[in-house]
Order: C-alpha cells, then structure tokens, then sequence
C-alpha cells in the first residue's frame, strides 16, 4: 500500500518537475514577446510587446509598422546566442511562461528598457523601472504614439494613446488599424478576419471554405488574428461556412 501511494505521489509530481527544468538553446523569434526554442513554444512572462500587425505612429506622425520592428529588433540582437529560459506557468494557448536570459542578459528587461515592450504590470511589476527609463528615453515606440499592446488587442475609439508625440489628427484611425498584408505576419497568425457587407467581423481559420479567397491587404476590413481568442476578443465571429 505504502509503495502504491509512493509511486502515485511520483506521478502526481512529473509535471511540476518538468516545468521547473530550464529550456536552453537558440531561438526563433515569432514576435516581440514569443519565441521557438526547439518544439517548445514561450511566451516571455511579465512583459507585452506589440503583435507583428501593429500599426504606430513615428516622430513625424507617419505610420510605421512597430510591430515587426520588435520583432526583427529582438531577433537581432539575439542571433547566434544562447537562450536560458525559467519555466514559470503555461498560458492558455499551450505556450510555456518563462523568464528568458540572452547571453547572460534578461531579455524582458532589455525589450522594456530599449521600447520594444511594455513592463506587463497586471501579473507582474518587476520591469515598471524599465518603462518608466524607455518612456524618459523616448525609445522605441516611445519616439512617436501608440496603443499599448493589451488594449489594441480589444481596441476600440476610446482606447487611450500613449508616446512622446502628440498624436494628430485622425491618429486613431491608424492606430486601431492593422498591417494586414497578403502574407501572414507570423506562422502563429494565419487566422484572416474581414468585414462583411453587413459590417460584421467575420474570421476564418485556415480550414474554412472561403480562406483562399480571401485577399489581405492593407485596407479597412481585413486583419490576422493569431487566436481564436483574439478574434473573439476583437469583436469577430467565426464563419457559418
């Protein structure tokens, strides 16, 4: 009896032994706050950095696609190095929650402080410092206006617009838009959204009849969405067929 519950108790402890095991190795960058270390997919804990769709605004009020500037900005600086990452948690979406370091360094805090990211302070305040050094600094994003990630995921007209430069006019129309080109922005977003003649938001996950023959581009109507969540979130319905 002893050893039976022995041996269960073994069991019941496998998944916290194996989430506490670090995950090394080279990464590839997904976007500003996710990557790909071998089959493992992470997602850096305490931070939010801007969708590879995100529009902002630069220094002379011009569009720019922030986004894929985190995205690429990150894969720069780490190309060639190691990663470490601390497993903390799995997100709703099967990815892994963890405190990553790059040659020694926190990557969170050198996205945060550079104005890649924003310091997430709804689960954690440990990069406050490093936004408030990046907002001084008026880095990155900082350097023109835009939606913090979090709200330009449910954005709507109200949403607020943060930066250095004071947004002109019609600056939310831009800002709420996405940069929807006709190739997916991410091997994770590739679920398509557009608008029916109806004016309701319609996704599409790669399996729906009418995917193929739906045109992206970078107009009013049409979005990728990297979750069903998201879809939702913004305010779209799954297609009927």
């Amino acid at each position: 009896m002893l050893r039976k519950f022995l041996i269960a108790l073994s069991l019941l402890s496998l998944p916290s032994l194996a989430l506490a095991a670090d995950i090394t190795g080279t990464a590839k960058i997904r976007d500003g706050d996710s990557i790909l270390i071998g089959t493992t997919r992470i997602r850096l804990g305490g931070i939010d950095a801007p969708s590879a769709d995100q529009l902002c605004l630069n220094t002379k009020s011009e569009r720019w696609t922030c986004g894929v500037a985190a995205r690429d900005e990150l894969a720069k600086y780490s190309e060639g190095k190691t990663w470490v990452c601390h497993a903390r948690s799995i997100d709703r979406r099967g990815r892994t929650v963890a405190r990553c370091e790059v040659g020694g360094e926190d990557i969170q805090k050198w996205l945060v402080r550079s104005g890649w990211a924003l310091a997430y302070v709804r689960l954690s305040k440990d990069y406050e410092a490093d936004e408030a050094a990046a907002r001084e600094a008026k880095a990155g994003m900082w350097q023109g206006a835009f939606i913090a990630p979090w709200d330009w995921r449910v954005r709507n007209k109200k949403t607020t617009i943060l930066g250095a430069t004071k947004p002109p006019e019609g600056a939310h129309a831009v800002l709420l838009a996405s940069a929807s080109g006709p190739v997916a922005p991410s091997p994770d977003c590739t679920i398509k959204g557009n608008v029916n003649s109806s004016g309701e938001c319609i996704y599409h996950r790669p399996t729906s009849r009418w995917y193929a023959q739906i045109k992206m581009k970078i107009s009013k109507g049409t979005r990728w969405f990297c979750s069903v969540e998201e879809a939702e979130a913004a305010g779209c319905r799954e297609t009927k067929r």
